[in-house]
């Protein structure tokens, strides 16, 4: 994998703008992924997206980050509470992960209470909606050095 950041978004994000609004809000993922993409390459930065509902194309990307990318974002939707699998291969890859949650997981249901990212991420952001990604972008790029990032 040749770029900067890789955002990975998991299963049914794909259905932002129009799957719950009241708690996801309006936002498609392509308007998120595109608003990252002009800060990033601000920066000079390549940034990759790759969506999936499936665990596997997910684990997949991880481990082609390894060979090149800097950092992560991962929003892998209700895959970030049950994800053994996600968990480890994130845990290989040598640059910070940071966990984005539009919703704030720990005001829902009690199953979306606990991270399986958690212990392997440099952090999480959660609850602001489609500021989490921007919140998100600003963590690792000074979590990288980039002097403007907050």
């Amino acid at each position: 994998m040749n770029c900067d950041l890789l955002v990975l978004s998991g299963p049914n994000l794909d259905q932002l703008g129009t799957r719950s609004p009241e708690i996801y809000g309006t936002t498609t993922l392509v308007e998120h992924v595109e608003r990252l993409r002009r800060r990033a390459e601000s920066w000079g930065w390549t940034l990759e997206h790759r969506q999936s509902n499936y665990e596997g194309d997910l684990i997949v990307a991880a481990h082609e980050a390894r060979a090149g990318a800097r950092a992560i974002i991962v929003n892998a939707g209700a895959l970030s509470h049950v994800s053994w699998a996600l968990t480890d291969a994130l845990a290989m890859f040598p640059g910070p992960v940071v966990e984005v949650h539009l919703s704030n997981p720990a005001a829902r249901e009690p199953f979306r209470h606990v991270s399986t990212l958690a212990p392997v991420v440099a952090g999480t952001i959660a609850g602001f909606s489609a500021l989490s990604y921007d919140l998100a972008l600003s963590a690792v790029a000074t979590l990288l050095g980039v002097p403007e990032a907050l």
